[in-house]
């Protein structure tokens, strides 16, 4: 393969006939999502029956403790459905419209992403980076399923941060009138999805807007620093599946040495690129609720904990919400660039020394207000991450505690569709 600086590439894309496939039953949502909601599995399972699906060939998380029986189904049926249903489509860049489930439309663009520069480490400079912390022990499972896989079907959502809107909105138009290669509802209310082929000329200049993205110049403008090692990507959703499709890879590199490994289609990964700026794409804050504790005594240590910090970050504030009354606590000179992260700071720290205590992650006031309520608990309300603050947050602080922020509500992530040989 031809390499530019760029790490996003056209790809040899896999997709079935949609004009002979049931396309509903096709697209299934990330296996990451409704985990604790087996009837929402159960409804896909039997809506698709015996058809052809993407559920067949992904692991849903909800079944993780079966993994090890459900595993050799998935790659079985990913050799009967190259066999039988998926054609492919060479060199293939798709730009997508999703019509979420209130109506907005999302745009997007698949290709592929050069595992080799990407890093999730803390402390990553590569120009994909992780958004946020990846837990090390959730990579083994998915690896698993990678471990042997003659395909790769995308759920990773990757995000540009282009305030201008250079890269992907220049396609609307000329792709409005042009022939979807898909056009369909997906399943269980979860809006529409409609998709086309970019010709090598508009491949080529997405490119080099891309490009454009991460010079000197560019950097200036949006960080104020211009010497800052680039960030194109930021993963946005799937932190996860990357970092286990990296780990694959490097286990392909170590077994047949980096040489071979350089053609190898496992250096590659299948996603979806947004714009960050997208007026569809939504963040919305999770906020924190400690139970099992004394609220006085972690209230004293957190106001202790806060005087004690000398960063440069603007100064933040958290309401803390006791069954009692509400206290608004004042963090004057932050080390963190996020409310969030200097609260998740100090709560990994008192866990530590208080391991009885169990903390948990809330959406929404409502919930975190009845949670607080309860004997021994206390719970975190703050200012949720603006979408502009992202890049700006990893360039400086590194990856962002883990929970911070939602994208969008669950029956709008991405659902699988395209597929990648791997194998």
């Amino acid at each position: 393969m031809k390499h530019s600086p760029i790490p996003f590439f056209a790809a040899d894309i896999l997709l079935p006939d949609f004009s002979r496939t049931d396309a509903e039953s096709w697209a299934v949502v990330a296996c990451d999502q409704f985990t604790s909601e087996p009837a929402y599995w159960e409804a896909a399972d039997a809506m698709v029956g015996k058809k052809p699906s993407t559920l067949r060939m992904i692991l849903p998380e909800v079944y993780l403790e079966k993994g090890d029986a459900r595993i050799p189904h998935i790659h079985t049926s990913m050799t009967e459905h190259l066999k039988s249903v998926l054609c492919s489509h060479p060199d293939s860049m798709i730009y997508l419209e999703r019509t979420q489930s209130d109506g907005r439309v999302r745009r997007g663009i698949i290709g592929m992403v050069d595992l080799e520069c990407y890093d999730y480490q803390k402390g990553s400079a590569s120009l994909i980076r992780a958004t946020e912390g990846t837990v090390l022990e959730r990579i083994p499972p998915r690896v698993a399923v990678r471990r042997g896989a003659s395909l790769e079907l995308p759920h990773v959502m990757l995000l540009i941060d282009d305030p201008e809107r250079t890269v992907i909105e220049p396609l609307i138009r000329p792709c409005a009138s042009r022939k979807a290669v898909y056009d369909f509802d997906l399943m269980q209310e979860s809006g529409h999805v409609r998709g086309c082929f970019l010709t090598r000329e508009e491949i080529e200049a997405l490119q080099a807007a891309l490009a454009d993205l991460i010079t000197p110049g560019a950097m200036q403008k949006r960080y104020a620093d211009g010497s800052l090692a680039p960030l194109l990507f930021a993963v946005g959703d799937g932190n996860h599946s990357l970092a286990s499709a990296k780990a694959y890879y490097e286990e392909i590199k170590a077994s047949v040495g980096a040489e071979a490994a350089r053609e190898h289609p496992a250096r590659y990964a299948l996603c979806e690129v947004v714009n960050l700026h997208d007026d569809a794409l939504s963040f919305e804050p999770i906020y924190r609720v400690v139970f099992d504790c004394d609220p006085d005594a972690l209230l004293a240590d957190l106001q202790t904990y806060a005087a004690s910090l000398r960063g440069n970050a603007p100064a933040q504030a958290l309401l803390c919400v006791r069954e009692a009354e509400d206290t608004v606590l004042p963090i004057p000179t932050p080390e963190q660039q996020l409310t969030v992260g200097t609260l998740q700071a100090f709560l990994d720290l008192y866990q530590k020394a208080h391991p009885s205590i169990t903390v948990d992650y809330i959406h929404g006031e409502d919930s975190l207000r009845t949670l607080a309520a309860r004997p021994n608990a206390i719970g975190f309300l703050f200012d949720g991450m603006r979408k502009d603050e992202l890049f700006k947050t990893v360039l400086f602080d590194g990856a962002l505690p883990r929970k911070t922020f939602s994208m969008g509500h669950a029956k709008d992530k991405r659902h699988y569709l395209e597929c990648r040989r791997i194998l």
